[in-house]
């Protein structure tokens, strides 16, 4: 059985697509999985041993155009997938499905181009996101959550490289409390201003902090003193879950860090939402975890992805999550509370 799995979102989306890998390898016990994902999705599936092989979809190099899209549609025909899988709902992945020629191509009933698929399966907006998912491959157990959880492998390498930063920096055995300030959106971002109010507050308590982020949230200007570890640009994503992994809080927007820590049981996530809401389906998977939200506000949500800026001008679905409320849930997820 070669199964294709075609996804090529964001780094999040990725994440929350690896409990399907199991649930394809549970049905299909002798498959051969390709996913076929952005480059930097790839970094992030790296060592995912239910993986046989991942192939790069350089949307905006190698496969640019359509003489990219079909080029690549060539490479996969040859490989005679017997079954497709395209979580991703935009028309270029849709298109890449059917150059296959499987016989077997399965996407969302609500996909652009969801015409290039022999079945069509409904895009169920009362799901989580990870249940939407596993019902490519039929009915979703009741307890997913416990059964399927999102599956990331740092390497040996990952591990080590976190380790010395640990060592270097005496977080060992400490309680570490994760910053994430960053998001693609504008309005997915709790205030900068909030969120360095909110690590002098830890730092008062002496907690330690480690900020991380890409290379975009370097230009953030984040709080800096000599108690706080700053990681941003300095990590691969495998290297970014394994400082999770070995964290006890993260604070984070409605980003891509919510679902990379929902890999790892111990942490706890504290995920602040402002134009987005949890009925999306995107909210933590992880066990321990909640979301910090205004729940009065009558023009919530605005956008599935937030957006440049607020439609009403006024930004109270971020603005009126308070430094204070933050750093008292963090404090209790410390103490375990």
């Amino acid at each position: 059985m070669k199964v294709l799995i075609i996804h090529t979102a964001f780094i999040g989306d990725i994440a929350l697509s690896t409990p399907l890998l199991k649930r394809v390898k549970e049905v299909y016990p002798k498959a051969k999985i390709t996913y076929v994902t952005t480059p930097v999705g790839a970094s992030l599936l790296r060592n995912n041993p239910n993986i046989t092989e991942i192939i790069e979809y350089d949307k905006r190099g190698e496969h640019s155009g359509i003489k990219g899209i079909l080029a690549l549609g060539r490479r996969l025909r040859y490989e005679n997938f017997n079954l497709v899988l395209t979580p991703h709902r935009y028309l270029r992945s849709s298109f890449l499905s059917w150059l296959t020629r499987s016989p077997k191509r399965i996407g969302y009933d609500i996909a652009s181009g969801a015409n290039f698929f022999t079945k069509k399966i409904k895009y169920d907006k009362l799901k989580h996101e990870v249940e939407r998912l596993l019902s490519f491959m039929g009915e979703v157990p009741e307890d997913s959550k416990e059964r399927y959880p999102i599956e990331l492998y740092p390497s040996q390498k990952d591990k080590d490289k976190i380790d010395k930063i640990w060592n270097d920096n005496n977080l060992v055995g400490e309680d570490v409390i994760v910053i994430a300030p960053g998001s693609k959106w504008f309005t997915k971002k709790w205030p900068l201003e909030y969120f360095n109010k909110t690590i002098n507050l830890l730092l008062r308590d002496k907690k330690k902090i480690v900020v991380v982020g890409g290379r975009e949230e370097m230009l953030l200007n984040i709080e800096k003193a000599s108690e706080i570890i700053d990681l941003r640009g300095k990590t691969t994503l495998l290297e970014l879950a394994e400082v999770l992994k070995k964290s006890k809080v993260v604070v984070t927007n409605d980003s891509s860090p919510i679902h990379i820590a929902s890999a790892f049981k111990e942490i706890h996530i504290i995920a602040i939402f402002g134009p987005t809401v949890e009925s999306f389906g995107f909210y933590p998977w992880g066990l321990n975890s909640e979301v910090l939200e205004n729940k009065e506000l009558e023009c919530r949500p605005c956008a599935i992805h937030g957006g440049d800026k607020c439609p009403k001008g006024h930004f109270k679905c971020m603005l009126s999550i308070t430094p204070e409320e933050v750093y008292k849930q963090i404090i209790n997820c410390v103490k375990g509370e």
